[in-house]
């Protein structure tokens, strides 16, 4: 008899955020790359958008709703055609509504990444949170387990719902097969950005932390270029205007938005360090594609970023925002004083970004389906 997983691939077809999606293909490669004997991998994905096939799948069910109209029956709690069986989401969005797993062997399994809609609802529009807060109420009645990144999620999630002892932990990785690309000068110069620069990700929202980054950076006294990625479409006046108040003028700043895997490699490969000034409770997936290719960090301390980071970068604490950019600002101007200094952080960067495994998250997956 054959056992079956399936899994959720909404953020395939209709992308909410770009790391979800490829969280989603990569975990779902590593699935079937590491299924055990008598397993196999089946995809679910929301009719209509773009293509959830992922090779190896074992088949494709196709819900007859489309994504958006999937997530408002599955936050209702209706129905959706998407059956039973052992169901694993990298996301949220998954049926959870009332099962037997003892007798039927049924099983829901969702993922968490950003507790933001808990802890800072301000920074996500309101049908986002709304959406999650109640995903996460079905959830508490009816998910089996629910899987978030990091132990201090775990604890922090703990306080927001009564999860008890179905939470569990398993981190995300840097994409499967990411590595700076032998083109990444023509891609550089395609994104028209330029060489040696320091690096940084996110958007305007106060839990990004750019405004504390870009006043480390002007306070580090290093004059290099600044590029930032990931900022939304439209978010980037926003972004030059935090880097203006900072004192940064505009020439040494390059915005950028999401960028694919390679693209993004790319980048990577021409930072001299990127920086990490966010403390919000959520993966830092732009750290780990850092640390996967060895290029130095610097970031906040906070309670995720010690627990990924690990010795694998400087962490800077700070009572308030200004003093957190006075010791980001030191850390920095440290990092980059010589060479050698910048290739011990390179390093330990690289080897802690072996930590993260696509692969090992695959096999705690298929031990937690077999557990329950």
């Amino acid at each position: 008899m054959v056992a079956t997983l399936r899994v959720m691939l909404d953020q395939l077809v209709v992308p909410t955020e770009p790391a979800l999606a490829e969280a989603s293909r990569d975990l779902t490669r590593a699935l079937i790359a590491g299924a055990p004997p008598g397993c196999e991998v089946e995809g679910i994905a929301p009719a209509g958008g773009g293509t959830a096939d992922v090779p190896g799948l074992a088949g494709l069910r196709r819900t007859a709703l489309p994504r958006r109209e999937l997530a408002a029956a599955l936050q209702m709690g209706a129905g959706t055609g998407i059956g039973r069986g052992m169901i694993h989401s990298p996301t949220l969005l998954a049926p959870l509504v009332k099962h037997d797993r003892v007798h039927d062997h049924d099983q829901t399994v969702v993922t968490i990444w950003d507790l933001r809609p808990w802890e800072s609802p301000g920074d996500l529009p309101r049908t986002a949170v709304s959406w999650n807060r109640a995903m996460l109420k079905r959830a508490v009645k009816h998910a089996d387990a629910v899987v978030v990144p990091t132990h201090s999620m775990a604890e922090r999630l703990s306080g927001i719902a009564r999860v008890g002892d179905r939470v569990r932990v398993i981190a995300g990785a840097a994409p499967l097969g990411f590595a700076v690309p032998t083109d990444d000068v023509g891609r550089r110069r395609a994104l028209n950005l330029p060489e040696g620069f320091l690096m940084l990700a996110g958007g305007p929202a106060a839990s990004d932390g750019l405004e504390v980054g870009f006043h480390s950076i002007a306070g580090s006294g290093l004059d290099l270029p600044i590029v930032v990625i990931d900022v939304a479409e439209g978010g980037e006046p926003a972004v030059a205007d935090l880097a203006a108040a900072a004192g940064i003028p505009e020439r040494r700043l390059h915005v950028r938005g999401a960028l694919d895997a390679a693209d993004r490699a790319a980048v990577f490969g021409s930072a001299l360090a990127f920086l990490a000034p966010s403390r919000r409770n959520a993966f830092p997936w732009r750290v780990v594609d850092a640390l996967t290719l060895g290029v130095p960090v610097i970031a906040a301390a906070s309670e995720v970023h010690d627990e990924v980071i690990v010795d694998g970068g400087g962490r800077v604490d700070g009572a308030d925002a200004s003093s957190l950019a006075d010791g980001l600002a030191q850390a920095l101007a440290e990092a980059l004083a010589s060479t050698s200094a910048a290739d011990r952080l390179a390093v330990r960067a690289g080897d802690r970004g072996r930590a993260f495994s696509w692969r090992e998250a695959a096999d705690k997956v298929w031990h937690l389906h077999a557990e329950l």
